[in-house]
């Protein structure tokens, strides 16, 4: 999601590093030194993914609890992402008037300090339950999205850090695949909690629900927190130039990708805050809250799969070793689905894999072209997602999840490509363009209720895609003025 959108140096890498612990005389640390706290690291991306994507289970459930309309509920998502606004951009003006905040109190700080108000946000649940109170939920989430907002621009540039330089890609590629699959599971431990049995029958209706589950959020941040104090975790201290001003407003390039990032992830949103309402209509699927959750669990997991096909076609090895990986790992996925699911469902997979095989191939592996492929296939299933009905329907907006995969981390790097010393600049209002999840899902919320029809409501986020079809095939190029 965005956030779902975990895969880029927000805070700028330093170009040079140095760690306390761990180093070699060259001030480097040796290799075999990284991966313990990289893998620690890689946790923080598994959590925020799975708390990120509680909230297409909050909507329905809060929906539901205060008789809300749907541009209400989608108020949700605007006190979430609306903290990624406001926190990045006082980090923005910090760092450009005082110095980058992450680098003076270190990188472990601040991961701390980022859990620490995570884990704070998620406690709120019990008075906001206690208080039967929908805008105390509305604070909540803001807190908790704050935490995980200094999160992000703490880890992610902490990542590019944990080893060679050469294989900083490869790093956030595997911490994009755990934030994924945070957000693969988070449908159906969610919806289970909050719509299942673990509580009282008569809680289950109410609030409630709400307040074991993410109490143990709480707690496990906690955890997490403490987790870190006691590691020791390479300390590192950058000498990356501080510029003054907002020079990397003059890149046009740069501008035309702080809107697309504003629009995609407005859209990616509220296509996922909208599927469990979409999936319990009767002319779609007339499923269950908690059934639901296992399909949304599809879609996302689709964002997962496709992430990784992605991540494998858009390197730069060789045509014949992309297509044998990307055929083990498809051949995997379907051995899963066949032996949970059955053959039907495994067989619709194989389909929709397939198509996404062939859009790949259209983009010839070269990320903007490809970036347009794949939001013009997104354009065609939410035509289909709008006015068909059935299965046709479901597995449409459910295969839109494998294109959005690689959407996130191409634009941004689409966008901050030939910045130089402005690259931390650009880096933080790309981040503070995620504030379209605040905006979007609630207008898609309102054209749902004003128009009496949720499938049409579709026909927003579709707005949004025509724009990234613009933006990889022609916006993200850079003017030779600009080189």
């Amino acid at each position: 999601m965005l956030s779902r959108h975990s895969t880029q140096n927000m805070a700028g890498t330093p170009p040079q590093s140095q760690t306390e612990t761990g180093s070699r005389a060259s001030g480097t640390p040796a290799v075999s030194g990284y991966r313990g706290p990289l893998l620690l690291v890689t946790l923080l991306f598994f959590m925020w993914g799975f708390i990120t994507c509680m909230n297409d289970i909050l909507i329905p459930k809060l929906q539901q609890v205060f008789t809300l309309q749907l541009w209400q509920a989608m108020l949700i998502q605007t006190a979430f992402f609306g903290a990624y606004f406001v926190v990045s951009l006082l980090y923005f003006l910090v760092s450009i008037s005082k110095g980058d905040p992450i680098l003076k109190i270190g990188y472990q700080n601040g991961i701390m300090v980022g859990l620490l108000v995570a884990a704070l946000g998620c406690t709120l649940f019990y008075p906001a339950a206690e208080s039967h109170s929908y805008g105390f939920f509305l604070l909540a989430l803001f807190v908790l999205a704050s935490g995980i907002t200094l999160l992000q621009i703490t880890a992610n540039p902490y990542v590019t850090i944990l080893g060679p330089p050469e294989g900083a890609a490869s790093r956030l590629n595997l911490t994009q695949a755990l934030n994924s699959f945070g957000t693969t599971v988070a449908p159906l431990v969610g919806g289970y909690l909050i719509f299942g049995s673990v509580v009282q029958p008569q809680a289950t209706a109410g609030a409630d629900a709400v307040k074991l589950p993410y109490l143990g959020l709480a707690a496990a941040l906690l955890v997490l927190a403490l987790v870190i104090r006691l590691a020791r975790l390479p300390g590192v201290q950058g000498d990356a130039p501080q510029v003054a001003g907002a020079g990397a407003l003059q890149y046009r390039h740069l501008v035309l990708g702080i809107i697309c990032i504003f629009l995609y992830v407005g859209g990616e949103v509220a296509i996922g805050s909208s599927l469990i309402n979409f999936f319990k209509l009767p002319q779609i699927a007339g499923l269950s809250e908690v059934e639901g959750g296992h399909y949304l669990a599809f879609y996302w997991g689709g964002a997962m799969i496709g992430r990784f096909f992605g991540a494998i076609a858009l390197a730069r090895s060789g045509s014949r070793f992309k297509y044998l990986l990307m055929a083990g790992i498809a051949a995997l996925v379907l051995l899963l689905i066949y032996t949970i699911y059955g053959p039907q469902q495994a067989l619709i997979i194989l389909g929709l894999i397939a198509l996404n095989f062939a859009v790949l191939w259209l983009g010839r592996f070269i990320p903007g072209r490809t970036l347009g492929c794949f939001a013009a296939a997104v354009l065609v299933l939410l035509l289909i997602t709008s006015f068909a009905r059935g299965p046709v329907a479901l597995w449409a907006v459910i295969a839109i999840g494998l294109f959005n995969s690689i959407m996130f981390p191409t634009i941004f790097t689409l966008a901050i490509r030939g910045l130089g010393v402005y690259t931390s600049q650009g880096s933080s209002l790309l981040v503070m363009a995620i504030v379209g999840g605040a905006i979007i899902p609630p207008l898609q919320g309102y054209v749902a209720d004003v128009s009496g029809s949720l499938q049409l409501s579709f026909l927003v986020p579709l707005c949004c895609y025509l724009y990234i079809v613009y933006y990889g095939f022609w916006g993200a190029r850079i003017k030779s003025s600009e080189l």
